[in-house]
């Protein structure tokens, strides 16, 4: 008989908060990847036009961490209409000597999202610039809220500026925003505003169009885009990121099939450049953010290393805190 702990998202959200421990462990994650030793397969994507669906399936197995963890991800977009989430989702985390089931994490996406935000602090604590007055956000879902909570632990900053199409989305999350945070925060005339008046610029929608134009871009900015994680998605300009003094990928190969890395080569603007990943740049061994005046950009798709990051992550303070229930198997 094997015990396997089943956590629910309420068990989840009780015990794994947004904080500066969650962000170490994604960093952690991004590091491994630097050494060529973790194992990720390429992303497991459906998309389900028929039903305004997608499914992604993600994991990877790395060296030095308890388990790994295979995570399975749908985003059903007219469930809504239903009364019910877009989003749910659940990981299953295995030994990582063993390959047993060791939990199983019932979080309907809320380890995603922290995950998620969780990789945008770490690509501002290691690109954007060293101040930080005004952070910006275009996309008012929860993302937006929770990219903004991240990056304000890593870059301390007085002022958010918010922007998305529809207005009184824009307003609650500015909101939330500025209760969660307690800084000046308001919504933007439009996205040129917030990309011209920011320091620090995250992108969190699921555009197919370019939202972000290249004669935006001013010395000093730092954009994370994380919008992106499917392929035809696109929130930059291919312009903007071929302008940009630095262009970093989460996982190189993800990008060019899915995040902003795929316009920039169906455009044919990537110069036959081979742009780092987040991971070679957190381990030192690429150039980050070279001067203060450099533009810089980061990819964010989605990387099964996160999930099983965060997942062994959970399943180690949900046991500090007794939390979860245990089944026999």
């Amino acid at each position: 008989m094997r015990d396997v702990t089943v956590l629910t998202e309420t068990d989840l959200r009780a015990c794994v908060p947004l904080n500066l421990a969650a962000i170490d462990v994604v960093e952690a994650a991004f590091r491994a990847l630097a050494t060529g030793e973790v194992v990720m397969p390429p992303i497991l994507s459906m998309d389900l036009p028929m039903v305004n669906g997608e499914v992604d399936v993600k994991t990877a197995w790395i060296p030095g961490f308890d388990g790994f963890a295979i995570k399975v991800s749908p985003g059903f977009f007219d469930n809504p209409k239903q009364g019910i989430p877009s989003l749910n989702g659940l990981m299953i985390l295995f030994d990582a000597k063993t390959g047993l089931v060791d939990a199983l994490l019932l979080d309907n996406g809320y380890l995603t999202d922290v995950r998620t935000a969780a990789a945008g602090a770490v690509a501002a604590r290691h690109l954007a610039p060293e101040t930080v007055e005004t952070a910006g956000v275009v996309g008012t879902g929860v993302q937006a809220r929770l990219q903004l909570e991240a990056a304000y632990l890593v870059r301390p900053f007085r002022k958010v500026l918010v922007w998305g199409r529809n207005a009184d989305k824009a307003d609650a999350c500015a909101r939330d925003i500025g209760r969660a945070l307690g800084v000046e925060t308001t919504v933007a005339a439009s996205a040129e505003t917030v990309v011209r008046e920011s320091d620090l610029v995250v992108t969190s929608t699921p555009s197919r169009e370019p939202l972000i134009q290249a004669e935006w871009l001013h010395p000093g900015l730092h954009i994370t885009a994380m919008g992106s994680d499917q392929d035809g998605k696109n929130e930059i300009d291919p312009t903007a990121i071929a302008a940009a003094d630095l262009y970093v990928a989460d996982r190189l190969s993800q990008c060019a099939v899915s995040g902003e890395w795929q316009a920039v080569l169906a455009k044919g603007l990537d110069g036959g450049r081979t742009p780092p990943e987040l991971g070679v740049v957190i381990a030192g061994a690429e150039a980050g953010r070279r001067r203060p005046d450099d533009i810089t950009i980061v990819d964010l798709t989605g990387t099964g290393a996160q999930d099983t990051a965060i997942a062994t992550h959970a399943l180690a303070c949900a046991r500090s805190a007794g939390a979860g229930s245990v089944i026999q198997t």
